[in-house]
């Protein structure tokens, strides 16, 4: 695959965007990226329990993994990574992620190797550094791979796009911890880190090959032009992209583009949440229930291959109902089920906790389309914003481990049960501001093809036109904003948005 003889346009689409065969090979790039992000997610969780066996740490500070992880690496460093991909495109952005990424896991090897019970705690901070050079390169990927598949398709289905590759992630997440449950926690194993050793060499190994992969291959490349207006794609004659009020969409500057804000507020409190669900789960299993460390392991397994399922059902019903809507209610379940978390003991509530892993599924892709949404010309830096937003990581966790080392882990998993009320409050103001739709708006003839957009947006009126009688006049009461955008179809295959 990796050689040149695929045969895809190499030049900036320019026209608008892929559609059919050609969206093929790009998006199995992209997934490749996110498998790599979910294998390496699904081993952090594990670790979690496992130094605190090894190396004699407390939960509190097990939870340094994470404050590295999504704090040193997604809140410092995706700032970083975005400057990276407006300048210099997808392409050296993803090379440059997977570079890092795979210098981190290698750098496991000696970490492992010089670990004693003597030097514990310096081992620790040694496997932190590591976990922070893993993160940078994961959170150049998570801005440049978010984006790219955003805007590579169909507007209308970036969401269902977005969440699809986003379902691969849920397919290594969970087979991250079932090799860890054999590799970590049997045996002479569970009580040194030789294994570890040789699980990140493989994680090293891997990063490498696609990287190899993604050098060779001829990669079509997105043009910020081509966003520069919220439209898919600018005729030369008729430029527009305009909202219902004849203002340029994505003209603002970067800093009134609220509801990027809000929606980086909402993926900071649902990326909080999502990790210290995941972070405390072998605790919570081996603390309310009878099981082991080995079986809790393989629970979260179960609990992450529930997460990919919902991934792909969400997917499917992305392009029926408003993603809005969906997540709503998503929201309303998690909400419910987490407070059961709180208060319910055994197998029974080790069972919710698995369930719950179900409705997290289409909180990130979703958030993240809905805040990218209608951006122009700061698409790629607000993708790195939104990105940033999984430095809610490194938050909440600790929080969560120091209410835990107080009370119990049960008690403390009121911490994530607050993030997903907050993410409650984004969704329904941004459905009720957009009209509390619930089927998705469909039809050649109708502009809006999705009002939640996507990285590209769409408009915020929806107008029905007869093509044929689409004349100069008509254009111009557009760009004056006195009826919404309109749609023209037979350019790049597509429906093109002007």
């Amino acid at each position: 695959m990796a050689g040149g003889g695929i045969p895809m346009n190499t030049a900036p689409i320019r026209g608008g965007y892929l559609t059919g065969k050609a969206l093929i090979f790009p998006i199995s790039l992209v997934i490749s990226l996110f498998f790599l992000w979910g294998f390496s997610y699904g081993l952090l969780d594990v670790l979690n329990k496992h130094f605190q066996t090894v190396l004699g740490i407390t939960k509190l500070e097990s939870t340094g993994l994470q404050v590295m992880y999504f704090g040193g690496g997604y809140l410092c460093f995706s700032p970083v990574a975005a400057e990276v991909l407006k300048r210099k495109g997808y392409k050296v952005t993803i090379l440059m992620g997977l570079g890092f990424y795979s210098l981190g896991a290698i750098m496991f090897w000696p970490t492992a190797h010089f670990s004693t019970p003597h030097n514990a705690k310096a081992s620790f901070g040694g496997f932190l550094v590591c976990t922070l050079v893993i993160a940078c390169g994961l959170a150049t990927l998570e801005t440049a791979a978010n984006s790219y598949a955003v805007v590579i398709g169909d507007p209308a289905l970036a969401s269902a796009r977005l969440q699809f590759c986003q379902s691969w992630n849920g397919v290594a997440s969970f087979i991250g911890p079932l090799i860890a449950s054999k590799a970590f926690f049997t045996g002479s194993s569970q009580n040194n880190l030789i294994n570890v050793q040789y699980v990140y060499l493989a994680v090293s190994m891997a990063g490498l090959a696609v990287a190899v992969l993604f050098f060779f291959a001829k990669l079509p490349e997105v043009e910020e032009e081509t966003t520069r207006r919220g439209s898919v794609a600018m005729d030369a004659t008729i430029e527009l992209g305009v909202d219902q009020n004849g203002n340029i969409i994505g003209d603002e500057p970067l800093y009134r583009q609220y509801n990027m804000i809000f929606g980086f507020i909402a993926q900071f409190c649902y990326v909080g949440a999502q990790v210290t669900i995941a972070s405390f789960f072998i605790n919570y299993c081996t603390e309310n229930a009878p099981y082991t460390s080995a079986e809790a392991s393989q629970m979260l397994s179960y609990g992450l291959i529930t997460f990919t399922v919902g991934r792909f059902i969400a997917t499917a019903l992305a392009t029926v109902f408003e993603s809005n809507f969906l997540l709503t209610i998503y929201c309303c379940c998690a909400i419910a089920f987490n407070a059961y978390i709180c208060s319910g003991h055994g197998k029974a509530a080790v069972g919710v906790l698995i369930a719950i892993f179900f409705f997290e599924a289409p909180m990130y892709p979703t958030i993240f389309t809905l805040g990218t949404a209608n951006l122009g010309r700061h698409t790629r830096r607000g993708a790195g914003i939104l990105v940033m937003g999984v430095s809610g990581g490194a938050v909440f966790p600790p929080i969560q481990g120091a209410v835990a080392d107080a009370a119990n882990t049960r008690i403390s998993y009121v911490v994530p049960l607050v993030g997903f009320c907050v993410v409650l409050a984004y969704v329904v103001f941004h459905w009720a501001s957009h009209g509390f739709h619930i089927m998705r708006v469909k039809g050649e003839a109708v502009i809006a093809t999705s009002l939640e957009g996507g990285a590209l947006g769409g408009v915020v009126t929806t107008v029905h036109y007869d093509e044929k009688r689409l004349s100069v006049a008509n254009i111009e009461e557009v760009r004056r904003g006195s009826i919404g955008a309109v749609s023209v179809k037979g350019v790049t295959g597509g429906v093109n948005k002007y």
